[in-house]
């Protein structure tokens, strides 16, 4: 399956890093390289390391950008202290995160990301090198387990009733397909209760999804390790697709913003902490009418920016 993705927010998140023609700039979820082209259109004598832990990715990342001045990367991106470290490089003008998945990887029916393939396998690993699969999650977490993370990463109301009703569906058999587990859900969800528009295995799928690429952990110390290897006025640009993970930089920007965190009966400051920066923006910047019509699934991004002081 050839590899196909449309950038969200692409000329948005690069116009926010203001690139500098001689700068280094970090996109640390490379893609197939849609926001990696349009910052190396701006560059001149500058560097692009380009960092993904989906080889397929990597791969088409590496075809399109071939013979520019770019540094490849198969690493996760919370890895950035030690890619940079490694590369030698202290500082750096600009960070792009995009925290969604593919186009590519929800499309292409062996990675088992979609809910719309029902012969897909349980798979959900962005890298494919690692050993847990979305189907070792439902066949051996126990119902308490299967519950608590179906309902705190995928915000599932029927969180209880489809835990439940995993459990008892794989005492007969395993579930090993996107759509044995499809079916599950649908048993679980009353079909009044089923939002106009949106799948019933939607939030169970995301769940399952984070919990197998580890998505939430790290992200707050990514945030502050990228922050750090700022140059003064460089800036880290990051997207986000649902609000766990919006929560999470929206959370860490403000903390990033502020001077004292001493409590307010202080007679002075004892904390040592200094604001890092500013925010660009107070609200997020969001897709277009036009973008969210183009491609509906970038309705739900949202793009927040760190300047460094």
């Amino acid at each position: 399956m050839k590899y196909e993705h449309k950038s969200v927010l692409l000329e948005e998140t690069v116009d926010a890093l203001n690139v500098r023609p001689d700068g280094i700039y970090v996109d640390c979820t490379a893609g197939g390289g849609g926001h990696s082209s349009k910052i190396l259109e701006l560059l001149s004598e500058g560097t692009l390391i380009a960092i993904d832990k989906d080889e397929d990715a990597l791969r088409a990342c590496r075809e399109r950008l071939r013979g520019a001045n770019v540094k490849f990367v198969h690493s996760d991106f919370k890895r950035l202290n030690d890619i940079l470290d490694e590369l030698g490089i202290d500082k750096v003008d600009g960070i792009i995160a995009d925290l969604g998945v593919s186009s590519y990887q929800i499309d292409n029916p062996e990675r088992g990301f979609s809910y719309m393939s029902a012969d897909a396998p349980l798979d959900m690993r962005m890298d494919g090198t690692q050993s847990l699969r979305a189907s070792d999650v439902v066949n051996t977490y126990s119902e308490a387990e299967l519950c608590k993370l179906i309902h705190d990463y995928g915000e599932e109301k029927f969180a209880k009733s489809i835990a439940r009703n995993i459990v008892a569906a794989r005492r007969q058999e395993p579930l090993t397909t996107c759509g044995q587990l499809v079916d599950v859900i649908e048993q679980s969800v009353p079909h009044c209760s089923r939002k106009k528009g949106s799948h019933p295995a939607k939030r169970t799928f995301q769940a399952l999804r984070i919990e197998v690429n580890n998505e939430l952990d790290g992200i707050d110390g990514f945030l502050r390790d990228a922050v750090d290897r700022l140059n003064r006025n460089g800036r880290l640009a990051v997207i986000t697709f649902h609000s766990l993970e919006d929560r999470i930089v929206k959370q860490c920007f403000a903390d990033f913003e502020t001077d004292c965190i001493c409590p307010p009966n202080f007679p002075k400051c004892v904390c040592d902490h200094r604001s890092k920066g500013a925010t660009l923006c107070k609200k997020p910047i969001e897709p277009s009418a036009l973008e969210q019509q183009d491609n509906p699934r970038s309705q739900s991004a949202k793009l927040r920016v760190f300047v460094r002081k």
